[in-house]
């Protein structure tokens, strides 16, 4: 009773105010908003999910994402310019195992999706961060299953980052994950212990040791055994993740995941 209250209310609510693309800012009617089901890259939500019908973004804008499909590398999820091949490891990976067992990213960081991105993280528009949030718990992750897993962990900011900022944006994105697909949040445990420069200010190198001894776990027992994943707005080099990973590892946790909305590719 008390849902279909709701439902009719929303329902209200968006006759008088329609939902507005959060790109372009065209209004979303049925022609442009996109049904789960409908579209290979959204299939139908989990059961008893929050999420019925993807209204953030038009087709018009959602059309130009470069959506990270197969295939790809099943380990670190680099997607390969040859689309008519088959997934497999990449060499870095086959000489290099990383300290995760998978790695995601939605789509390209690029175009439409980099300028959401930014001002979701460096504009404050934390509506915008959990539309963004949304498409992550909707997507049909290639050769990964959400449900795998037991908890989601963001990549912490520190405090005093985190004080200039008002929000940590991979908590934001976390939030919206965990509770569509029912699973465990723990924004506590990994803590980010050193301030660093931005990573955005350095090169590959200089980024893996800028991010050394940076994350530290105040609460192990909270995560062993846990199956996590990590959530952050960006894969760039990776440093970040695969430190945050190394130290979530050492704390005993069973597997670990990585999600991110966009990944920079060359």
């Amino acid at each position: 009773m008390e849902c279909n209250a709701a439902n009719t209310w929303r329902g209200l609510v968006e006759l008088i105010f329609p939902p507005r693309c959060f790109s372009c800012g065209e209004k979303m009617n049925e022609d442009n908003t996109i049904s789960p089901g409908t579209v290979t890259l959204f299939p139908e939500p989990v059961e008893g999910s929050a999420g019925v019908t993807i209204k953030t973004f038009c087709r018009t804008c959602l059309d130009q994402f470069r959506f990270l499909t197969s295939p790809l590398c099943p380990v670190c999820g680099y997607p390969y310019a040859d689309k008519t091949g088959e997934s497999h490891i990449c060499q870095t990976c086959l000489l290099f195992p990383p300290p995760f067992t998978a790695a995601r990213s939605l789509a390209s960081y690029e175009g439409i999706l980099q300028d959401v991105l930014h001002r979701f993280k460096y504009g404050g528009d934390t509506h915008t961060g959990e539309a963004l949030g949304e498409l992550m718990a909707q997507f049909a992750w290639p050769l990964f299953a959400i449900k795998d897993y037991s908890m989601v962990v963001p990549v912490p900011l520190h405090v005093k980052k985190l004080r200039e900022r008002g929000f940590n944006q991979a908590l934001i994105l976390s939030r919206v994950i965990a509770k569509h697909h029912r699973l465990k949040l723990d924004y506590l445990s990994l803590k980010r212990i050193k301030p660093t420069p931005p990573q955005t200010t350095l090169g590959k190198y200089a980024r893996q040791d800028n991010i050394i001894g940076a994350f530290d776990i105040t609460h192990p027992e909270k995560l062993k055994q846990e199956k996590i994943i990590l959530v952050d707005d960006v894969y760039t080099t990776g440093s970040t993740i695969m430190e945050c990973a190394e130290v979530l590892k050492k704390a005993g946790v069973a597997a670990i995941a990585v999600l991110t909305m966009a990944r920079a590719l060359p």
